[in-house]
């Protein structure tokens, strides 16, 4: 095998691997890429050797590239193709060391598990550095509607990830063993350890939760109310777009007064629902309290709030009628390049968008806010966990909330700024891995779609359209109990990144020099 077809071969695992993730439902291509790659990088040539560190690197960051052009052209949706071209160049940095990995233990006992746990830690270090990582594309985040999505409830995101590579990594020893002559029970034994791990994700799916489960039920509304119009200046018409969420809600209100829908215990409106301040401008706040007074329910506002210092922050209030606002969850977790822009100054040297970047602040606390729903005579306080857009990407968000006592999820988001893309159902992909991780309806609310309700399943019970104003009502199941992933997600992930780089130490300790060094074949 030259060096020519591994790269070729490679770059092919990436496109298969883009094709396993929504809106296509062709998961059970993931693992398959998996498998390419890694033959790719472990298959002997002609002349008897693999790759050595050099080509592997290469092999790696070409079939990184296969996957994240194709997977990420939405960030350059209005910004033109370099911060889209940049961003998969950087990303495919980052699986080069996959390559590297795979190299250094493929020669190591038990190596299609070390090989799996090196994609963790790969996955670990992009989703970390730099400006707080980049955990788009995630294996876990193209398994919405696999068969091992139920692994998400025992160990979270990463090891759903983990499982998925770990498939990919037993069909390529099977192959391999075939392709080496291999006694059939060798072959035999990769193909079964293939197939029990979606036979273990297939037996999970019993123990999770329906759509109602739970301590009490709750009615939930996602108010869509659209924008103007898409790209990066839909929010220079700031009133019309708080206007829309405004008149959904009084056009969901009307519904309920006609006994066409239940009414709601609470409201969730997107991400930049109003960009004007309600908290300064007394005309949006004024709106607000008359929609969530006329639904009868308190509504969870994303709204841009200004600070004294000239920086924003982007919250979520619990706006309660003439109560007006009381708790807020400000986004702890804002995007670079986007909502601020680091090294502002060198940016804009190659693109005259980097001034459309804002001046956005993190915020702290743990996510939750509370808001009153009626139980009978009784007003008790339902905990809402937020993790707002771009949150949603990030374990510890949700994870937060929920350990917090957060008993639904709400995803308010603003995809708006990426037009009619795949960048909006592959966020909903994270949002249902999240309610089958925490066992958590989560509530998506977005300002032109798709909105949705997720069941704790992690099935779509209702969902919107694109670029429609619309509402979403459904009664679901408020939940206390927290799943495994709620408490040990976080430290299999980091046992995962440890075994991962320790087999990496490993290899390369055992690896002779020179073979190291080698560009393969």
């Amino acid at each position: 095998m030259t060096v020519l077809v591994r790269l070729l071969g490679s770059a092919a695992a990436g496109v298969v691997l883009f094709l396993s993730f929504p809106p296509r439902t062709l998961w059970f291509l993931a693992p398959v890429a998996v498998a390419l790659v890694v033959l790719s990088l472990t298959v002997p040539g002609r002349d008897g050797r693999t790759p050595g560190l050099r080509a592997g690197a290469s092999i790696g960051a070409v079939f990184g590239l296969g996957f994240f052009l194709p997977l990420l052209p939405w960030i350059g949706e209005y910004v033109g193709p370099v911060p889209w071209i940049a961003l998969s160049v950087a990303e495919s940095v980052f699986v080069a060391l996959f390559g590297l990995a795979v190299v250094l233990v493929a020669r190591v006992p038990l190596a299609p598990l070390w090989i799996a746990a090196a994609w963790s830690a790969t996955e670990w270090l992009r989703s970390t550095v730099p400006f707080g990582g980049f955990p788009w594309g995630r294996l876990a985040f193209g398994q919405s509607e696999s068969v091992l999505l139920p692994i998400a409830s025992v160990g979270g995101a990463p090891l759903l990830s983990f499982a998925v590579a770990l498939v990919g990594t037993a069909l390529a020893a099977a192959v391999t063993a075939l392709l080496g002559g291999a006694r059939r029970r060798v072959v035999a034994a990769g193909l079964i350890a293939a197939g029990a791990i979606p036979a273990g994700g297939l037996a999970l799916r019993p123990t999770l939760a329906g759509p109602t489960d739970g301590d009490r039920t709750v009615v939930v509304a996602a108010i869509q109310g659209s924008v103007p119009r898409l790209g990066l200046d839909f929010n220079a018409q700031r009133r019309q777009v708080l206007d829309n969420h405004v008149r959904e809600t009084l056009r969901l209100a009307d519904e309920v007064d006609a006994g066409r829908s239940p009414r709601p215990d609470v409201v969730v409106w997107p991400e930049n629902a109003s960009d004007v301040d309600p908290t300064r401008d007394r005309t949006a706040a004024d709106e607000i309290s008359a929609a969530s007074v006329r639904i009868g329910a308190p509504i969870l506002v994303g709204a841009v709030l200004a600070n004294p210092d000239g920086t924003s922050t982007n919250s979520v209030l619990v706006w309660d009628g003439a109560a007006g606002p009381g708790e807020r969850h400000d986004k702890k977790i804002v995007q670079p390049f986007g909502e601020y822009l680091p090294y502002r100054s060198f940016f804009r040297l190659f693109s005259s968008y980097a001034d459309s970047a804002g001046n956005f602040v993190p915020g702290s606390g743990d996510g939750v806010v509370h808001t009153p729903v009626s139980a009978g005579s009784d007003a008790v306080a339902l905990a809402v966990g937020v993790a707002t857009c771009y949150e949603v990407a990030f374990d510890r968000a949700p994870a937060e909330a929920v350990a917090a006592g957060a008993q639904i999820l709400a995803v308010p988001t603003n995809n708006a700024t990426f037009g009619d893309t795949e960048m909006t159902y592959q966020q909903l992909a994270m949002s249902r891995v999240r309610a089958v991780e925490h066992s958590r309806t989560v509530v998506v609310a977005a300002t032109s779609g798709v909105s949705a309700i997720v069941a704790p399943d992690g099935t779509v019970t209702s969902r919107t359209g694109l670029f429609d104003a619309d509402h979403l009502v459904a009664t679901v199941g408020v939940r206390s109990t927290t799943t495994p992933a709620t408490t040990w997600g976080a430290r299999i992930e980091a046992l995962l990144v440890v075994v991962g780089a320790a087999a990496a130490v490993v290899g390369r300790v055992g690896t002779p020099l020179v073979a190291a060094q080698g560009g393969g074949s």
